[in-house]
């Protein structure tokens, strides 16, 4: 696919010790670009445009890489790659020996948050390391409300907690990976649409080199609606069937999986399916018992790979 660039006056010459690669459809970065044009370190910022079919979007990202502080390219593509694939291609464009992906929709919790990955770099030199991410930031919003329980329970988790299972609490929202490891273990461009592919990824790196989890979190903005949910859970069965399929041993450890073996064997799921997901998106209903629907859900999907 045909790409189109921009670099800003910074760009040219620049020998960075950390590449910022910031994958974005839709998308406002704007905040995320801003935030990190505050501090000061030795990185460079790639951004891609996965296929956004969004002129002012584009026009708005252009203008601030021209005038971002820091080295900076922008990579407009004309259609939509996809989250796996439009991250190796992102690879492709740094120039760094050490990797920071980073969501569209995060931002930074500390105005240190560079400068403490790069102070890491030069003394650990870790092969993966993952930050984390919080919700500090966000405002609750009542249809948000849903997210925000289910992320705080699950994903929200400090490096302590995290360690335990160090693949699966791994995402692309605030992940630093040495270049040659990315080299040697790149994201499944067999996964489409939503979800695992950076938890499969985990899991083949696991194999080989140790994933560190630090306290580095940034908050996650875009917290979806329940219906937003119910269909990026809907998208994330067909990967979840390709985990399964090449990682069994691993993710039959994993709740979603033991609860998808369950409901498997439960009869008439096409009936009862459908009114977990109902009572998930009714906004009236308490938050926690709509949470533990919306899980239920999840696996009743996932009981179709198991």
């Amino acid at each position: 696919m045909s790409e189109t660039l921009l670099d800003n006056d910074r760009w040219a010459g620049a020998a960075p010790r950390l590449s910022v690669l910031i994958p974005f459809k839709g998308d406002d970065p704007g905040p995320l670009l801003a935030a990190l044009g505050h501090e000061a370190g030795d990185a460079e910022i790639v951004l891609l445009d996965d296929g956004s079919d969004d002129p002012a979007l584009a026009a708005r990202v252009d203008a601030q890489v021209r005038d971002h502080p820091m080295p900076a390219r922008f990579v407009r593509l004309a259609r939509n790659e996809g989250r796996a694939k439009g991250r190796n291609r992102l690879v492709g464009h740094a120039r760094a020996a050490t990797l920071l992906f980073l969501d569209s929709d995060m931002l930074p919790d500390s105005p240190d948050f560079l400068g403490a990955w790069l102070r890491l770099v030069e003394t650990d030199d870790p092969p993966v390391a993952f930050g984390g991410f919080s919700l500090a930031q966000v405002e609750p919003r009542r249809d948000q409300a849903l997210h925000r329980a289910m992320a705080s329970h699950a994903d929200c988790l400090p490096a302590a907690q995290r360690r335990a299972a160090p693949e699966k609490h791994l995402f692309t929202s605030n992940l630093l990976v040495r270049l040659d490891v990315f080299q040697a273990e790149a994201f499944d461009e067999g996964f489409t649409g939503w979800g695992w592919e950076d938890v499969e990824w985990g899991m083949r790196v696991a194999r080989r080199w140790p994933i560190l989890h630090l306290d580095n979190p940034a908050t996650h903005l875009g917290l979806d609606t329940a219906p937003a949910i119910a269909a990026k859970f809907e998208q994330s069965a067909v990967n979840f069937a390709r985990v399964v399929a090449a990682h069994r041993e691993v993710v039959s450890a994993y709740p979603s999986y033991r609860v998808a073996r369950v409901l498997k064997r439960a009869p008439l799921r096409g009936l009862w399916r459908p009114l977990l997901k109902s009572y998930a998106l009714m906004e009236d209903a308490p938050v926690r018992s709509r949470a533990f629907a919306m899980r239920l859900y999840r696996a009743a999907l996932y009981a179709e790979a198991v």
